[in-house]
C-alpha cells in the first residue's frame, strides 16, 4: 500500500519541529485521550548512508542520533522518528500521529498544530534562503570585469 501524503507531510513537520514549540500549540486545545506507550521514548544511533555525487556507490557517512516512540490511542498505533534526543518531541510526534489518523480530530489538530509549524518551518528555509542569496557571487561577472 503506497504512504498517505498527507501522513508524511504531518510527520516530516512534527519529526522538524521542536518538542516545546509542538507542546506550546497543543495546550490550547482540547486534551487528548489517555495513549498506551508501546514503545516508550528512546534514544539509539543509526547509521548515515550517502552517494558519491548523488548516484554513485553507497556509503556510510557516518551514525546519527535518533529518538523513537509508538503510542496506542483508541484503534491507532502513532509512531515517531525524531533527530537528536528529546524524548518529549518524540511522543508527542507518535501521539499526534495516532491522533491525526482520526478523522474526526484531523481537521482541528491540522489547523491548530501541523499548519503553524509548518508555516514557521517555510519561513524559517526562506529565511535561510534570503541569507545565502545575499553572499551569492556570479563568477561570470567578475571574469569579464578583469
Amino acid at each position: 500500500m503506497p504512504p498517505d501524503p498527507e501522513r508524511r507531510h504531518w510527520m516530516a513537520v512534527l519529526a522538524r519541529a521542536d518538542g516545546e514549540a509542538i507542546a506550546a500549540l497543543l495546550a490550547p486545545l482540547p486534551a487528548l485521550p489517555p495513549h498506551e506507550k508501546l514503545r516508550p521514548p528512546e534514544t539509539g544511533l543509526v547509521m548515515v548512508r550517502g552517494r558519491a555525487g548523488g548516484d554513485g556507490a553507497p556509503f556510510n557517512l557516518g551514525e546519527m542520533t535518533v529518538t523513537r516512540c509508538a503510542v496506542r490511542l483508541g484503534e491507532a498505533v502513532g509512531h515517531a522518528y525524531v533527530a537528536g534526543r528529546d524524548k518529549r518531541q518524540a511522543e508527542l510526534a507518535a501521539l499526534l500521529d495516532a491522533a491525526l489518523q482520526d478523522p474526526a480530530r484531523r481537521g482541528a489538530l491540522m489547523d491548530g498544530i501541523i499548519a503553524p509549524l509548518a508555516e514557521r518551518q517555510r519561513a524559517l528555509r526562506d529565511a535561510d534562503a534570503r541569507r545565502a542569496a545575499a553572499t551569492r557571487v556570479d563568477f561570470l561577472a567578475m571574469q569579464t570585469t578583469r
